[in-house]
């Protein structure tokens, strides 16, 4: 009896879906950053009603072919000011994003790639941080500076850099120890160029990650503290405003909650499978 075989030919055509599958994930959630992008700045051109419109005879209308998503208990059209409310996050989570990502990594490089006491102390400060609730910081300090989108960006920012650093020292740990950064010093390069020149490089794929992670929390840290009052002003199409504005009226017309809940959880879940991507790749790569 004689083994089959299968001819090369035939098997290197074949689909790897293993290789394919991330690949899409990566297009989708990038897509839907782009999409949700595209609204934030260009929504005024095709919103089909202004979103503080009121219209009192029009109140709570089912969806339907005049209003897509329905009216909300002012009679505005729910689906404008879900597009109209995608400008806020789009402002203040990727701004907040960044803050937090500059200060992470520097923090985690310096930590990670000098140790000793510097290290020791300023990572159980990090630490007590990170086990400190971050959403209950956040609101003792809006309630404490005031309502203002660059205090909404600094205490989202500020809630997310322990978790950056803490990523971005772990990877200079591992990255200080290899033969490279032991020739840059035994060549006598400086301090600030091997940081910069030699273990930033090489840890880049990490802070990638970790901007993409955040930029989901972010998303999510913004509607919370709209939704609690802290954020956006009542009224506003923010989405977190928007829900907590119609709580009351989920059980009568659901659709004016339902339409900014599936907004804000599309573009969060956009920045994961995204954040997934990356993560699996550098992984791949360590």
């Amino acid at each position: 009896m004689t083994a089959l075989t299968v001819p090369a030919e035939a098997t290197a055509g074949a689909p790897a879906p293993r290789r394919r599958r991330p690949q899409l994930l990566l297009w989708l959630g990038t897509g839907v950053l782009v999409a949700w992008t595209l609204v934030a700045l260009l929504w005024p051109h095709f919103a089909p009603y202004p979103p503080d419109a009121q219209a009192p005879q029009d109140r709570f209308l089912a969806p339907g072919t005049a209003h897509w998503l329905g009216t909300d208990q002012f009679g505005r059209d729910v689906l404008s000011r879900m597009l109209a409310g995608s400008r806020p996050v789009i402002e203040v989570a990727p701004a907040a994003t960044a803050i937090a990502v500059l200060a992470g990594t520097a923090i985690g490089l310096v930590t990670g790639a000098y140790g000793g006491w510097l290290d020791e102390v300023v990572m159980r400060i990090v630490d007590a941080a990170v086990v400190f609730p971050a959403i209950i910081a956040a609101v003792l300090f809006v309630a404490l500076l005031g309502h203002s989108v660059v205090v909404l960006l600094l205490v989202i920012g500020t809630a997310l850099v322990p978790l950056v650093s803490r990523s971005v020292r772990a990877a200079t740990l591992v990255e200080r120890e290899k033969p490279y950064v032991e020739a840059a010093r035994l060549r006598g390069e400086p301090g600030l160029s091997l940081l910069l020149r030699e273990l930033l490089p090489n840890i880049r794929g990490t802070v990638l990650v970790e901007a993409t992670s955040r930029l989901g929390d972010a998303v999510f840290a913004a509607a919370t503290l709209s939704f609690l009052g802290l954020g956006q002003p009542p009224g506003s199409p923010e989405w977190g405003s928007t829900i907590a504005d119609n709580r009351v009226w989920l059980q009568n017309a659901p659709w004016t909650v339902l339409a900014p809940a599936l907004a804000i959880a599309t573009l969060v879940v956009g920045v994961a499978l995204v954040a997934d991507t990356l993560r699996n790749r550098r992984d791949r790569a360590w």
